[in-house]
């Protein structure tokens, strides 16, 4: 284990956005954990004000974003600065998309179904770089084997296709197949090759004159949606704490 983490990620300088994505998650878990303590009136947690005014926890996430994010780019790839500054990039983004929505919509909007974008969000980019991290940085490992090299060179051009098809998948209107398909090799090819969601890019310009696909897209989509709106918005409820009430206060309390 030790070996595959050395040659895998520390190697190809890849340890610091893994101590941002770490982070990152971690932030994300225990914010959400404490803003549901808040809303339900437990523990020694409460909102910050001054003068009056909610401090939202997406500001000190901006600063701790901006921070280390020059802080990155200044210190490298190696060395204890640029671990240090990708923690605090982690933290600070973690912070600022668990209210996602809230710079959407200009809104508090935090407890309520526009609320659940934030943690989409949240899945898609920890997805997206843990994919990162998952491709073992094929051009930057030295002393390579020839047949490590040809694995390598296979490795990137599976990458190719899949991006391609997961690229297809979401000009198709299909989000959640190809977030997905950038974690499970070639899960994309069913969105891909399916018919594409009412609305989406594909639909609007390749279905114009396709009266009949673009009839069996409605239906579909809307057998689809019936199927499994309820089992992803339990998922949600169960990341974003959602479906918990609050005795005594409204559906969408404030923090």
């Amino acid at each position: 284990m030790g070996h595959w983490f050395s040659r895998n990620i520390v190697e190809p300088g890849k340890l610091p956005m893994f101590l941002a994505l770490t982070s990152f998650v971690l932030t994300f878990a225990v914010t959400r954990t404490i803003t549901r303590l808040i809303r339900a009136g437990r523990g020694p947690f409460g909102n910050i004000s001054s003068g009056g005014v909610h401090i939202h926890h997406v500001v000190p996430g901006v600063v701790l974003t901006v921070l280390g994010g020059f802080g990155a780019v200044g210190s490298g790839r190696h060395g204890v600065g640029a671990a240090v500054f990708a923690v605090v990039f982690g933290i600070g983004a973690g912070l600022v998309l668990d209210e996602f929505a809230l710079i959407l919509h200009l809104d508090d909007v935090y407890w309520s179904d526009d609320g659940r974008k934030s943690v989409e969000v949240v899945v898609l980019t920890a997805a997206l770089v843990l994919l990162t991290l998952a491709g073992f940085s094929p051009l930057g490992v030295n002393d390579m084997t020839s047949e490590e090299q040809q694995d390598r060179a296979t490795f990137i051009l599976t990458l190719v296709l899949n991006f391609v098809l997961v690229l297809v998948t979401l000009v198709k209107g299909k989000f959640r197949m190809a977030v997905l398909g950038t974690l499970i090799p070639f899960v994309a090819i069913i969105g891909a090759v399916r018919l594409a969601r009412p609305g989406s890019w594909w639909s609007r310009h390749l279905y114009s004159r396709r009266h009949r696909a673009r009839a069996r897209s409605r239906i579909r989509t809307y057998r689809h949606d019936k199927r499994w709106v309820r089992v992803r918005r339990r998922a949600q409820d169960l990341i974003g704490g959602f479906q918990e009430r609050v005795p005594g206060r409204g559906s969408t309390p404030s923090r």
